[in-house]
């Protein structure tokens, strides 16, 4: 019975911890909004579809794996081209979670 009360308590503790962690998330609308971690939105637009210069790609509506992948890619430096050079200075900004947080919310828009 003790066995089956410690799988219990050990089973509601996970479950807590995974409902403080989904509290907690990130906002991936109000990073890309920052100012302080890259200011997404002076290039791309406040909503991620309308960019001040038509080189600059809308964001909004991508899939967010490949919008991260990118970012990603133009950190690496393996991505070299076009507008990247812009990009490069701004990545180191945020970490993996908030790239991450900010794809997500470019990808329901």
């Amino acid at each position: 019975m003790k066995k089956l009360s410690k799988i219990a308590i050990a089973a509601l503790y996970v479950a807590g911890i995974g409902a403080a962690s989904s509290a907690m998330a990130l906002d991936g609308k109000a990073l890309f909004l920052d100012a302080t971690k890259g200011g997404c939105s002076a290039c791309h637009g406040k909503d991620g579809k309308t960019p001040i210069m038509p080189t600059y790609p809308k964001l909004a509506g991508n899939n967010a794996e490949y919008l991260y992948n990118q970012i990603k890619d133009i950190q690496s430096g393996k991505r070299n081209n076009g507008m990247t050079a812009a990009m490069k200075g701004i990545t180191h900004m945020t970490t993996d979670e908030e790239k991450k947080a900010i794809t997500e919310w470019l990808s329901t828009q």
